[in-house]
């Protein structure tokens, strides 16, 4: 035990020192290319307040209203049935993964610890809904990535689905997670009384218990949602300083050689290096760069697919700059980052490989055009459609649920 605990104080001091010394590291070297972190800086400003500001504030602030009011609390209820089995995670988990797969990152993680905080979740259901749950949103997939950077809108639907079908099964696979530590117990009898009264008493008594009438709930929404917000911003720009910084004092060449081998081994072109070294940090130069790269179509939308399941060092410092008061560990998502990409690169092969057009399968028309991407009408209709998609998603996966649980109590009925 004395041994055991020795060597938690060592590593504990290795990594002090090794954060010491990279802080100082880059500030010197802030010093030395002042014009290149102050550019990179400033790209970074621009970026949160020209588009993470203005689409994702305004589904913070509801997240948090709808909390409030309990309406999480019935989708937790109805959806039970559902995410349960699958995901081993609460039914309220889908409210996360409905707003994450319309909205995209890092609303899914801003959620989630709300959920922590709020004792909606263990930490280690926290995990597992965070390991899947984090995904890009359509807009990026159909309109920036397909149509702005390849030029070709018959790859969104390709790409999308790849996500998604991914992201569906890293969520499975980590329903095995963490399960020495699960509180839930999995032969618990089923609730005999109808899941639609349930639902509605959860989301009574949860308006009850939180005793804040509408004013401060939507003032506490505002000033939570903002505090979120300009955190996210601080690590934007802490992060587009830092690649740059990276950049310059040629660290990404390192991280070239090894992508370059690894590109080797599966024998794509090594034309796509500096599209993985771009997306490793950053998830927009990174797709930008696959599309750019010299290569077969199919390496490059693989390669585009993989990056944009990663989402990059960015996405990551976002995510943990507001999980990490929750208690929830980060290594889990890492890892289900890496799985993402891992299988969303072969399914994009499988389905591009296949000969089959995707999008006669799967229809989602991109209605904004690339030219309005800096107009408040822009924002408006995005924010129309997102909201569109988080209702429709969330309105099939209650119908399923229910049936789930129509099912069970049937099957149950006749055993007897």
């Amino acid at each position: 035990m004395r041994i055991w605990g020795s060597g938690r104080r060592y590593r504990s001091r290795l990594l002090t020192y090794f954060m010491a010394f990279c802080t100082v590291f880059i500030t010197i070297a802030m010093v030395i290319y002042p014009k290149d972190a102050f550019d990179s800086a400033i790209m970074g400003l621009n970026l949160w307040w020209n588009v993470v500001f203005p689409s994702l504030l305004p589904f913070f602030i509801l997240s948090e209203i709808l909390m409030g009011i309990g309406v999480v609390h019935f989708i937790g209820v109805l959806l039970e049935p559902l995410m349960r089995p699958i995901f081993n995670v609460p039914g309220v988990g889908a409210f996360a993964m409905s707003m994450g797969l319309a909205s995209g990152y890092p609303m899914d993680a801003v959620i989630t610890c709300r959920f922590r905080k709020n004792q909606l979740c263990t930490a280690v259901e926290a995990e597992r809904l965070l390991s899947f749950t984090n995904t890009a949103d359509p807009l990026f997939m159909f309109g920036a990535v397909a149509v702005g950077m390849f030029g070709m809108p018959e790859l969104g639907a390709t790409i999308a689905l790849s996500h998604y079908i991914s992201s569906f099964l890293v969520g499975v696979a980590f329903r095995f997670h963490g399960r020495n530590r699960d509180n839930y117990i999995t032969d618990a009898p089923i609730a005999k009384s109808n899941i639609i009264i349930r639902a509605f008493r959860a989301l009574y008594k949860a308006r009850q218990e939180d005793k804040r009438s509408a004013g401060q709930l939507l003032g506490d929404a505002v000033k939570s949602s903002m505090n979120t917000i300009i955190l996210i911003g601080g690590f934007i720009i802490v992060f587009s300083v830092f690649i740059r910084i990276m950049t310059v004092i040629g660290v990404t060449d390192i991280l070239s050689h090894l992508f370059a081998s690894l590109l080797n081994c599966i024998t794509y072109s090594t034309n796509l290096t500096p599209a993985l070294v771009s997306g490793f940090f950053e998830i927009d130069l990174g797709t930008l760069a696959a599309s750019q790269a010299n290569a077969p179509l199919i390496e490059k939308v693989a390669i585009a697919s993989a990056i944009i399941a990663w989402s990059g060092l960015s996405v990551h410092g976002q995510v943990a700059s507001i999980v990490i008061e929750s208690g929830i560990r980060m290594t889990p998502y890492m890892v289900g980052r890496l799985l993402h990409a891992v299988f969303a690169a072969i399914l994009t092969v499988l389905f591009l490989g296949s000969g089959q057009s995707i999008t006669k399968l799967i229809a989602i028309p991109v209605s904004i055009s690339l030219s309005q991407s800096n107009g408040i009408n822009f924002w408006l209709t995005r924010m129309e459609q997102t909201t569109y998609q988080i209702g429709i998603i969330l309105c099939m996966m209650i119908i399923l649920s229910i049936a789930i649980h129509i099912s069970k109590g049937i099957y149950h009925y006749v055993k007897k």
